[in-house]
Order: structure tokens, then sequence, then C-alpha cells
């Protein structure tokens, strides 16, 4: 379980593009030939995926000026987000967020995306608020607003379009009447190159996995199925008895509509979808390849809420608590974990699955961030905070870590399956 059930997630090129200059008076000595007027903002992408990172400088100061940046996004509820910093220029002239360090603001230490992750709710704790623009199915895109202030004044602003969904990329939503399975099918435009597809399992807040991860990966190329086991309409209200042969039939599913020649799926399982993910590629190895897993158990647990359910099944009879074998997997098994963990020991048993070998022989892979929690799995550059209510039982839930850590460990291992997919 990593976030609510209610809508929760390096640099880039150096060219840069000029995209606005205001100018305005100010107080104080200036050199003759530079003024406010000359300050410019700029931004290398203006229009970029949610999940890419992008070059944001201030030029045409003084050296040691000192200058704010501001971001500000609204949420699909209509809050505002904002994220500040404040700098001073460089001998230059220049403030160039991917190496500028904060003099104050919502973030401490220089970095190029610190603007959009660190922003804050204009009400409630930061720490326990999460940023949730409306869905990709809703809308394809939200916007960033960033703006440059130089003694109190405005005099230089830009508005970001951070897409999830390119154009021609399409979803339609699956049935289990229709299609013996529910979620959501997520393909990327006509006449683009097909990448991997990917099966995308969700945890214990139940409902249909992330949006904004299937969607990005649409966009990516690669054919997506964000699955519903439970707590949505035509499935179990719990995590209870959920049959491995329903996975079975989303993966083919999946396969079937990425369409010829596509590769075998992906699975990318989070929390308690890291033991259906496991258990997929183990027993039915045929129908998927690689496996990613973020924040997982090695284990299978029991249901949830009520504990005296098993989770899983497999041919109608109970999965008991086990260790869950990967000697079967085809592909690689890439498993994610925080060292901060607070809900369960993965960084343990990340330890234990990378121990583990597939079918090749070839070991599995981990990567643990020691600073980080639970809340991993999710695309970069989002705020997200660090405690909530679990939306199944209502219980506390603290995930652990930091924020700067958690949105390091989400980047960097974001960007690590994203090369696993391509690859």
């Amino acid at each position: 379980m990593t976030k609510p059930r209610t809508r929760t997630a390096a640099a880039a090129a150096v060219g840069l593009a000029l995209l606005l200059t205001v100018g305005c008076s100010s107080g104080g000595e200036r050199n003759s030939d530079r003024d406010n007027s000359d300050v410019q903002l700029r931004v290398d992408k203006p229009t970029a995926l949610a999940d890419e990172p992008v070059r944001i400088q201030v030029t045409g100061l003084e050296a040691g000026q000192k200058v704010k940046v501001t971001s500000q996004a609204t949420d699909y509820e209509g809050m505002k987000w904002t994220g500040r910093a404040e700098f001073a220029a460089d001998e230059k002239g220049t403030v160039d967020l991917n190496r500028a360090r904060p003099r104050s603001g919502t973030y401490e230490k220089a970095d190029g995306m610190g603007l959009f992750w660190s922003m804050e709710p204009a009400k409630g704790d930061p720490d326990e608020s999460f940023f949730a623009p409306k869905w990709p199915q809703d809308q394809s895109s939200y916007q960033v607003n960033l703006a440059v202030e130089t003694d109190g004044e405005q005099v230089a602003a830009e508005r970001l379009t951070r897409t999830w969904l390119r154009e021609g990329a399409t979803h339609r939503s699956l049935t289990a009447a229709k299609d013996g399975v529910v979620g959501t099918l997520y393909l990327p435009a006509a006449g683009t190159e097909r990448r991997t597809p990917v099966l995308n399992l969700g945890g214990s807040e139940g409902g249909p996995s992330d949006p904004y991860s299937a969607a990005v990966w649409a966009s990516r190329g690669h054919p997506v199925l964000a699955l519903c086991y439970f707590g949505c309409p035509e499935r179990p209200e719990n995590l209870a008895r959920i049959e491995l042969d329903y996975f079975a039939s989303a993966a083919r599913l999946l396969h079937k509509e990425a369409g010829a020649p596509a590769k075998r799926p992906t699975v990318i399982g989070t929390s308690r979808g890291s033991e259906a993910a496991q258990l997929l590629a183990q027993y039915h190895p045929d129908l998927v390849h690689d496996v990613v897993l973020f924040s997982p158990s090695e284990n299978t647990n029991p249901g949830f809420p009520i504990g005296r359910e098993p989770a899983w099944t497999k041919d109608g009879k109970a999965i008991e608590h086990i260790t869950i074998p990967l000697d079967r997997v085809r592909g690689t098994v890439l498993a994610v974990a925080g060292g901060e963990d607070e809900l369960w020991p993965t960084e343990d048993s990340v330890k234990r699955i990378a121990e583990q070998r597939g079918a090749s022989g070839q070991q599995h892979r981990s990567l643990t961030y020691d600073d980080a929690g639970h809340s991993l799995g999710m695309p970069p550059n989002l705020p997200r905070g660090l405690r909530f209510q679990h939306p199944v039982n209502g219980a506390p839930i603290k995930t652990g870590g930091t924020r700067v850590a958690n949105e390091q460990a989400r980047a960097d291992s974001w960007a690590q399956t994203l090369k696993l997919l391509q690859g």
C-alpha cells in the first residue's frame, strides 16, 4: 500500500529556449547597461511529459543579486500548491536551478526539480498532503506556473505543461462482463513504435492501479493495463482469495491488445501488488518476462483487512504463507526498497529476492535507498506527503523516509525502470 485510493507519485538536454522577458524598475545601484528588463526566465522544455525533468535558468541579473523563483499548480479539487526558492545570482548574473542552492524556500539543496516536488498546499500539513492532478483520462496534462521576482516585483513568468497522455494515446475502461478483467487499458498513439507492454498492479489501497504511471508509460510507447483486482465494481471488496488466474487472464489480454510482434509484458507490482507480480511470473513464466517490485515482500501475506482470509488462491486453493520462489522467472526481477520503510521490512526482502536466480541462471537485482520510505513506484516530480489514513480501514499510516529522500528514490528508480522496459 503506497497511496490513498482517492487520487494521490538528471537534468534534461542543455539546449535552452528563451521563453519570456518582463521588465520592471527597482531601487538600488545598477550597472548602467543592465536593469531588470534584462532578466530572462529560460526553460528548455516548456511542454514535456510529467516525469521528465526540465532545466530552469534565470539570467540577466547582476552578480549577487537576490531573486525569488516560485512555482504554482492546482490539484483536482482546485487547491493551489506553491513552491518557492530564494537565490543569489552567480558572478555571471545567472541562477541555474540545477546547480544553485536556495538560501531559503520549500527545499534546501540544489535540485533542478525542487520547485515541483516541494510544492506545499494552501491548507494542511505538507507531510500529510498528496498533490493529485485530475486523472489522465479526464485531463491529459496539468499546468505549473513559474514566476521570478526581484525587489518584490515580478519580472518574468512562464506556464509549463506537464503531459500525462500525449496526443493520439488512448485509454479504454475494461469490465469483467465484456473483457474478463477490470481496469483501464492505455495504448500509445497509432503509428508509434510499440515497446514492452506493462501490467501494473497497485497495493492494498485497492481500486484501479496508478493511472498516472500508466499514462506516462503509454506516452512512451508502452501498452499498459492498469489492473483492478479488488475494491472496484465486479471485483471483491477486500484483498481476499484473489485467484492467480485472474492476473494470467490480464496478461493474456494485454499481450493481445499490444499487437504483434509484442514482447511478453513486464509486470510491475507495488507493495501488496508485488506478491501477485511474483506469483504470476513464477507460476505463469510463459505470460510475462521481467518483473519490477516496489516496496515488496518476499513472502505471501494474509488477506486485508481481514487477516483470517488468504490473499491469494491458485486453482481454487489458498496460497499459504510462503517465501515466493523466483527460479522459473524468464526475465529479470528488479526489487526496489527504502531503508526507512515503516510499513514492513522491504530492505530485507529485496536483498533476499536479489539472491535468487531466474530460469536463465541470471541473478535478480535490487535497489535500496537508505533514507527513503515505502512510497515508491510512482512518477517523480509531484509533491507527496509521509502520513495518511488508509482508505480501506482508516488506520493511520506512516510511510517513512523524508520528502526529499523519497523524491530522490522515486526519480532514480523510475529511471532504472524505464531503462529496463526499453532494454
